[in-house]
């Protein structure tokens, strides 16, 4: 049976890497299966216009062999603030196989919190989802606002079903989590989703409780929690992948024992 992101009982532990070059990118897709990852995403902002190729992305996906993500933020090398261009280089990888599509909630319409409520914007992501849905992708609407204030688990709820109903497979929010409320409102919110939020969801947070947050959403319902498979000049906050393994695995407990 072919390996998904969907319909999973445990929380996908999904490697996260980028780089510049596609032999770069296959080595680490295949370092993330050594690692025993569930999936792979791969983040192009290292990667030059002319590697984006159908055929280049389709040999980083097979050299894994696992459900794939890729995403292509506005730190992009090239593109930058190219939405378009961004998105057109996305599209080359749902064509490849990937899984999952990445579409910013800002993406037409830069604002912070990465949630735009701009009419136009949002029918231009509507029409976007529908194209990656064309080529047999998902698409995850990402909406990053650990830069903002804190939010309450209701909010982080509403927020959720704002990108559902833009047509989101799967949602995924960051947060603020600095402070113990902020931590607590974060725990809050993940068992809300988990017993009344009918999609996959990612929730995730930064700051002082960012890591353990992230290991306790690996019992919490989370569809996808990211990881890596090393500590190199990237300062990534995610956890190992072999970590997160380890605490999914061992913990005899899951949300879904009691929802």
């Amino acid at each position: 049976m072919k390996k998904s992101f969907f319909d999973r009982q445990t929380t996908a532990v999904t490697a996260l890497f980028s780089g510049e070059s596609i032999t770069e990118l296959t080595a680490k897709a295949r370092q993330a299966a050594a690692d025993g990852a569930d999936g792979i995403a791969v983040e192009l902002l290292s990667l030059a216009p002319e590697f984006c190729t159908v055929d280049n992305f389709k040999a980083i996906i097979d050299a894994a062999s696992l459900p794939s993500m890729f995403i292509c933020y506005r730190n992009h090398k090239w593109f930058g603030s190219d939405d378009d261009a961004r998105q057109e280089c996305l599209l080359k990888a749902a064509e490849a196989g990937a899984e999952v599509i990445d579409v910013m909630g800002d993406l037409y319409c830069p604002t912070p919190g990465e949630l735009t409520t701009d009419i136009k914007a949002v029918e231009k992501q509507k029409k976007l989802i529908s194209e990656i849905h064309a080529r047999g992708a998902k698409a995850l609407i990402s909406s990053h606002m650990n830069a903002l204030e804190p939010k309450s688990a209701g909010e982080i709820m509403e927020i959720a079903n704002i990108q559902s109903e833009r047509g989101a497979d799967i949602c995924k929010i960051v947060t603020n989590g600095d402070t113990e409320e902020a931590f607590l409102e974060a725990i809050k919110a993940d068992i809300m989703l988990s017993k009344s939020f009918h999609k996959p969801f990612i929730h995730l947070t930064s700051g002082r409780f960012c890591k353990l947050h992230r290991f306790m959403g690996t019992k919490l319902g989370l569809a996808i929690t990211f990881g890596v498979s090393g500590y190199d000049l990237t300062p990534y906050t995610q956890p190992l992948v072999r970590s997160f393994k380890t605490v999914r695995d061992t913990i005899p407990w899951d949300i879904t024992d009691i929802f």
